[in-house]
């Protein structure tokens, strides 16, 4: 096994691949953390914990793109939870494009708000950013940074996760029926009038129902 490398060669597969189910778990792992951190600053104006997850997930993203994923933190620790799972397969070099995305994003929030120790919209905005590209592969298994691949490469990218770049006729359960839409579109409006109709009941603070919180 070589330390510089990106990606894995395995059997059948001409080019280097990684295994989408771990880093789908790598993504909930940050992205909990990073979650944490930032309604921890909106909540008390407490930013140590952000300021260590800024710092972790740059140098993961770092050991990733620049070492090899295998050394990635993150990626062991998801290798771990998902060991016993049938791997998915994805093209690595689509997967180096996004993480470079990442680290092009999270390198200004590092300086700013690490090394200069100020905070401002473009810091905020920026980590919202990364939660949302870490969020949609964590939860729908899709890279939204592999999707800017296109734009920037001729080449193809193969192996996207969920076969994504191929285009091809969706199966009938993949279909959306009208029937679908409008249960979609009744729930909507019925959440609206619940918040309209019952906001102030809603609003009401809970009594204490075991006497266990009661002041002393």
């Amino acid at each position: 096994m070589k330390i510089l490398q990106f990606g894995e060669f395995v059997e059948s597969y001409s080019f280097p691949v990684l295994n989408e189910r771990e880093i789908r778990a790598a993504a909930g792992i940050i992205f909990l953390f990073m979650f944490l951190s930032f309604l921890l600053c909106i909540l008390t104006g407490n930013f140590v914990m952000l300021k260590y997850v800024i710092t972790i997930f740059l140098a993961d993203l770092i050991i990733r793109v620049f070492i090899n994923p295998r050394f990635s933190p993150s990626l062991i620790l998801g290798r771990i939870i998902v060991q016993n799972q049938v791997p998915e397969y994805v093209g690595a070099k689509q997967k180096k494009f996004a993480w470079i995305i990442g680290i092009c994003m999270g390198a200004p929030v590092f300086v700013f708000q690490v090394l200069l120790n100020a905070k401002s919209p473009i810091t905020g905005i920026t980590c919202m950013i990364c939660m949302m590209f870490l969020f949609f592969e964590a939860s729908f298994g899709i890279c939204l940074g592999c999707k800017f691949y296109p734009l920037f490469f001729k080449n193809k990218a193969e192996f996207c996760a969920g076969e994504i770049c191929d285009k091809k006729l969706k199966q009938e359960i993949q279909r959306i029926s009208k029937t679908q839409v409008i249960a979609l579109f009744v729930f909507i409006i019925l959440i609206i009038l619940t918040a309209y109709f019952a906001n102030e009941f809603y609003l009401q603070k809970p009594y204490d129902l075991f006497g266990v919180y009661e002041e002393k």
